[in-house]
């Protein structure tokens, strides 16, 4: 899937495609047909960064919904003849899970596309699983020919057909299958169910990697083995050495971590680190400046899960560095320092924004940290980042620090937030939105009565207003 292009953030497209709630506000006020030409380019153009975590689908079926919205150009998509062409789950993930949210709002013409879809389209998996939520017995029911039907009656078909039920995220129509009164299905979907079922223990009976018996060099060169053919081992490897170390085998240890091969290295420093070791951290400033890329992203991973005082301190000092190592001091000190290390994290914060942009990793836990250490000068970066990054998961955390930090948010972005794609965003707005706003008001009251809503929404809701009273 290529990376998507997303539009400005003061245009329409640009906010439908982070999922702002400013753009639902501005959809409901603009022509019609522009704002369901955005919709229908969000939905079917994934716009999301990372599409398996971020929320979109519930976000543009309200949207729909409130538009009165055809979905002739979401079937002309699904049923495109690129569908047998392109199977990746992205293509057309987002479609169906926006078709499963219209459902389940009583959308009879979203039912019949996923109906149809999962009878013959490719990704018909994830059809499946947005109608095991909301279709009755009888629809499933009627798909159990044509879904079993892509699998071929040979040894090799019916392995893929145990290894759809074993993987199945939503296992209802299977089970309905399996008591089906034809026969042929019930059988057969019992028996992919039973070979799943032995599949899986037989993996769990064969476990691969290193055993606790092994020795430290043995386990430097399983790291190694996985470096060199592409397999990222020195998380696991570093775990195994707890089981395999003793106190005798430090100084080979600390020979690894500072000039053994890659493999081993980052497994020595990733051990040391997390055993607080007096040279953990002069270790790793030393492979940083020596090291190769991946040894040097292995070294700043093991000092940000270090825990010390003395980790700690040793930020204070490298937070100023103009490299990773200076990069995740900042870090550390946003998540693990005091109220003196304000200036440092804001620095690291503002560093950030104007080098790597609004959607820079590393931005996640500055934010996070500008709000635990209360920067209120730092609202200004902030709301930049709000505006103009792409993923909504860093928007959301931009709102939350804004709520401890920018006395204006209750009555600015909290109030569009309840229209966010991202639950916790909406659940932020829920407890900070001023209600002397009448579309706060009658958000909220939307909020608490939508079964489709997140339980931690509609309790953050609720603690601020009645579904029929007046506001707290």
């Amino acid at each position: 899937m290529f990376e998507p292009v997303i539009a400005p953030s003061g245009t329409l497209l640009g906010l439908l495609q982070r999922g702002r709630g400013d753009g639902t506000l501005h959809a409901l006020t603009a022509p019609r047909a522009e704002a369901l030409a955005a919709l229908n380019h969000c939905v079917l153009r994934d716009p999301r960064h990372d599409w398996q975590v971020e929320n979109r689908s519930l976000y543009y079926a309200r949207l729909y919904l409130d538009l009165h919205g055809e979905l002739d150009e979401i079937e002309a998509h699904l049923f495109d003849v690129e569908d047998a062409f392109d199977t990746e789950e992205s293509r057309t993930g987002l479609a169906l899970a926006v078709l499963g949210h219209l459902a389940s709002y009583g959308r009879r013409d979203a039912l019949q596309l996923l109906r149809r879809y999962a009878a013959s389209g490719s990704n018909w998996a994830w059809a499946l699983d947005e109608l095991a939520l909301r279709d009755d017995d009888a629809g499933l029911r009627s798909l159990a020919a044509p879904v079993l039907a892509r699998f071929a009656t040979d040894a090799e078909g019916e392995a893929e057909l145990a290894a759809a039920v074993r993987d199945a995220f939503e296992p209802r129509p299977w089970r309905l299958w399996a008591e089906d009164p034809r026969e042929s299905i019930a059988t057969r979907v019992r028996a992919a169910h039973e070979a799943g079922c032995f599949d899986r223990w037989q993996r769990q009976m064969r476990p691969t990697g290193p055993r606790p018996g092994w020795s430290v060099q043995a386990v430097f060169e399983w790291a190694q083995q996985g470096f060199e053919r592409g397999a990222a081992l020195h998380v696991p490897a570093a775990r195994c050495l707890v089981a395999v170390a003793g106190p005798e085998d430090r100084a080979e240890i600390v020979r690894a971590a500072e000039d053994g091969f890659d493999g081993a290295r980052c497994t020595a420093l990733r051990y040391l680190a997390d055993g607080n070791d007096p040279d953990a951290l002069d270790l790793i400033e030393g492979a940083v400046a020596t090291g190769s890329p991946a040894v040097v992203e292995a070294a700043v991973d093991a000092f940000e899960r270090m825990r010390s005082i003395a980790a700690v301190d040793r930020a204070r000092g490298w937070a100023r560095r103009p490299d990773p190592l200076g990069a995740a001091a900042g870090r550390m000190l946003a998540c693990r320092g005091g109220v003196e290390d304000k200036d440092l994290v804001l620095g690291a914060l503002r560093e950030a924004v104007r080098g790597e942009g609004p959607d820079a990793p590393t931005l996640w836990t500055l934010v996070d940290g500008t709000g635990r250490l209360g920067i209120a000068c730092a609202a200004p970066v902030l709301r930049h980042i709000y505006r103009e990054t792409a993923s909504s998961h860093l928007r959301g955390r931009a709102a939350r620090a804004l709520a401890a930090t920018d006395p204006s948010f209750p009555a600015g972005f909290a109030v569009e937030c309840l229209w966010d794609c991202e639950e916790s965003t909406r659940e932020i707005a829920a407890r900070h939105a001023e209600t002397g706003d009448a579309r706060v008001v009658e958000q909220l009251r939307r909020l608490a009565a939508d079964p489709a809503e997140e339980a931690e929404v509609q309790t953050a809701v609720r603690s601020r207003i009645a579904p029929e009273g007046p506001a707290a």
